[in-house]
């Protein structure tokens, strides 16, 4: 047998090898946070937000969440786990959810989180199961009618957030302070020292239902999906949820969150983006950014 021929057989049977023990060997590491492991535990871990009311808020008295998304993820806990308790509900931000996914804190989160072409470079998201739009929350009597009235005045937004990077492109004339949380912005828009806060319409509805002082103005202009997000190649966990989702819809359970959260039945274009790809709503929400620009 000549040199070649036995370099190359050599080769072969040593890239076989490599194959079979991939197939035998255990779970890595970053398979901890893997629908296999979360049974093994009995609990899955989510992110939820406690500063964003109807989707998630934190009962000082009884120090306990409530919300939209907190409903969510007992309900996906049910249908993963069979039982709506077997749940850790985990605080996050606007700035710190992704991170936590990275990095294995949690398993996922459901959080407001508008899926986005960048983000879907830094993590997997589920199908569409909330939309929103991009508006504006100022004082009663202001100026500010719409994004167009901005320049020169100083917007709020969350840090990390798409609405934060969104407003500074839109109107690059603007002032942009950010904060960690949404009650930080609050306080600087009742005192003055910010003349808007601008993230989802949903929230600034919330907001604008707690305090007759402000109210949401100029409608919306962008496409913001949610999607809950899981580290990138959690495909086990995604799909699971992806499952849990449409039937959350289909028994009408979802109807029900909906009414009892955000005041109104589920609006009549439902069925245009509940379940939608994240791949679907990331060009989705690219083409809506291109066409605020396009228009300005």
């Amino acid at each position: 047998m000549s040199f070649a021929r036995r370099t190359a057989l050599v080769a072969l049977f040593s890239l076989a090898a490599t194959f079979v023990c991939a197939s035998i060997l255990p779970a890595r590491a970053d398979d901890a946070n893997s629908l296999a492991a979360i049974k093994k535990r009995g609990t899955i871990k989510i992110g939820v937000k406690a500063d964003a009311p109807p989707f998630g808020s934190l009962n000082p008295l009884t120090n306990t969440l409530a919300g939209f998304d907190v409903d969510l993820a007992h309900a996906v806990a049910k249908h993963i786990l069979g039982d709506a308790k077997n749940v850790d509900l985990v605080i996050v931000k606007s700035d710190n959810r992704i991170p936590l996914v990275q990095n294995g804190n949690i398993d996922m989160f459901f959080a407001t989180a508008t899926i986005s072409p960048d983000r879907l470079k830094q993590i997997d998201f589920s199908n569409v199961y909330y939309k929103a739009g991009q508006a504006l929350l100022v004082r009663k009597g202001s100026p500010i009618k719409s994004y167009r009235d901005l320049d020169g005045k100083t917007v709020c937004s969350l840090q990390g957030s798409t609405p934060e990077q969104t407003i500074r492109k839109l109107v690059p004339k603007a002032t942009v302070v950010t904060f960690e949380t949404y009650p930080e912005c609050l306080t600087g828009l009742r005192n003055g020292r910010v003349d808007a806060l601008t993230t989802d319409n949903v929230l600034l509805d919330g907001f604008e239902a707690q305090d007759p002082s402000l109210e949401v103005v100029g409608g919306t202009f962008t496409y913001e999906a949610y999607g809950a997000g899981f580290k990138l190649g959690n495909t086990t966990l995604e799909h699971a949820v992806n499952d849990a989702l449409a039937d959350i819809r289909k028994s009408g359970e979802y109807g029900k969150m909906h009414l009892l959260w955000l005041k109104k039945p589920v609006p009549a274009d439902i069925s245009s983006w509940y379940g939608q790809t994240p791949q679907a709503a990331a060009e989705a929400f690219a083409k809506a950014k291109a066409s605020i620009h396009a228009v300005k």
